[in-house]
């Protein structure tokens, strides 16, 4: 059985909040479409989030 370190998944970097996303296996399918890491940036993604 293969093992794959996580530091060698891909990685997106959101547009909105900046951080760095790392693939999942639930997000296979989407991948190549998936911009936001989070439904709380794509919900804001208009602006940037205040904390």
């Amino acid at each position: 059985m293969k093992t794959v370190r996580k530091s060698d998944l891909p990685q997106k970097i959101c547009p909105v909040c900046k951080r760095p996303f790392t693939w999942r296996k639930k997000w296979a399918k989407d991948w190549g479409a998936l911009k936001y890491c989070s439904e709380r940036c794509r919900r804001n993604k208009k602006g940037l989030l205040v904390d």
